[in-house]
């Protein structure tokens, strides 16, 4: 079954811990979603990564609001690829991160390969992997640095991978001091994917200030591109931005996408 391929550019808008008091403009509430999708979208964002939150603001993995939140954003933006996340931010088990995932069965879906596998369920964790290939989701592999990496060859040497290219998303600056990444950051995912016999879908995303400057070092090493307020509020001239989408208009002219709808 053909998967869907990874945006080349995609939207974070909000992730799973900030709220308005750290940027007024940080979309919240599923109108605030689809607005932002909108607009995003039309600063040249192909793909939007959601978190949804409950009614009181805080992160929540829910199958039915993410159900009416795909509808609505299919309906809103039909163009525009949505990616679930399942990120747990110490609420949710591996199990529920993996039922959200049964319940919906979503085109694309993002999947910290060591939250999946922190409590070491590596049978659990290849059953799930194989679940979703046969549902035709496309699972991004969520890795943070090199102890990600050698969990990956792991489970792939383990063949406790689904056969075929692999999504990726490398993390920069998440674990770094103050969550502030540097272009130097990608150097060792590019060494790892140099040793590597076949070509992942793969893309970065990047802490604090240096996300413009990690994002665009990893266009020309041939990645694709994850922006937003989840990783960053600031411009590449470290000016705060207005929104999202000038976020997104600003990494889509200065790191230039290939194929961008």
């Amino acid at each position: 079954m053909s998967l869907t391929p990874l945006p080349r550019l995609m939207v974070a808008p909000n992730g799973a811990r900030k709220g308005k008091a750290d940027h007024p403009a940080l979309p919240i509430t599923l109108p605030e979603i689809i607005e932002t999708a909108h607009a995003c979208h039309r600063a040249r964002a192909d793909g939007l990564h959601l978190h949804l939150r409950d009614a009181g603001g805080v992160h929540i993995l829910d199958s039915g609001l993410y159900r009416e939140a795909l509808a609505a954003l299919g309906e809103a933006v039909p163009d525009l690829a949505v990616q679930v996340t399942t990120e747990a931010v110490g609420l949710y088990t591996p199990a529920e991160q993996r039922q959200l995932v049964r319940d919906l069965r979503p085109a694309l879906v993002s999947v910290s390969l060591a939250e999946m596998l922190a409590e070491g369920e590596f049978d659990a964790g290849e059953e799930f992997y194989k679940e979703c290939a046969e549902a035709g989701t496309a699972v991004q592999h969520i890795l943070y640095g090199v102890d990600d990496l050698a969990l990956f060859d792991r489970m792939e040497t383990e063949g406790r991978l689904p056969a075929g290219p692999s999504q990726m998303l490398f993390v920069l600056g998440r674990r770094a001091k103050d969550q502030q990444s540097d272009p130097a950051d990608l150097a060792p995912f590019i060494r790892w994917l140099a040793q590597r016999g076949d070509q992942p879908d793969w893309a970065i995303c990047a802490f604090g200030r240096g996300e413009t400057r990690c994002l665009q070092e990893a266009a020309e090493a041939g990645g694709k591109l994850r922006v937003g307020f989840e990783n960053s509020f600031r411009n590449g001239d470290g000016t705060l931005a207005k929104d999202n989408a000038e976020r997104v208009a600003e990494v889509f002219a200065t790191c230039r996408p290939a194929s961008v709808r």
